[in-house]
């Protein structure tokens, strides 16, 4: 789905029912390859990201609404990712990322690094886009 872009762009399936809903953020391959993991809860119009990561590889499942921004050389792009929908995003070191919650609760964000995260040997540069 990504067209051309570094970054790569997926919808996920998801399973529900009357109790709730279930997705797969990666697969067993993609997995392997992660050294960090970690859930972002999101407040209504709040903002997370504004960074890209000189070395790792980010790779984040988002569950909508959500407003994803990212930059590639001078490149800005927008993507709305629909209430109840979970897009998958993989940035590569050096793309800008953000990541808005546009709705009335809660955003869920569950997101992987290939680098273990080191707060001696931070990987991310701020970077204000959205």
């Amino acid at each position: 789905m990504s067209s051309g872009s570094q970054v790569k762009i997926e919808p996920l399936r998801r399973a529900g029912d009357a109790r709730g809903f279930v997705f797969e953020p990666l697969d067993a391959q993609g997995l392997g390859a992660q050294r960090n993991v970690h859930v972002v809860l999101t407040e209504p119009q709040q903002v997370r990201g504004n960074h890209f990561h000189i070395r790792g590889t980010e790779v984040a499942a988002v569950v909508g609404p959500a407003v994803v921004r990212f930059r590639e050389g001078s490149q800005l792009r927008t993507i709305d990712v629909p209430a109840n929908e979970i897009w998958r995003f993989e940035f590569p070191p050096g793309v800008t990322h953000a990541f808005r919650n546009p709705g009335p609760d809660r955003q869920v964000i569950v997101s992987f690094n290939s680098l273990p995260h080191d707060p001696a040997d931070p990987d991310t540069t701020r970077d204000v886009i959205l």
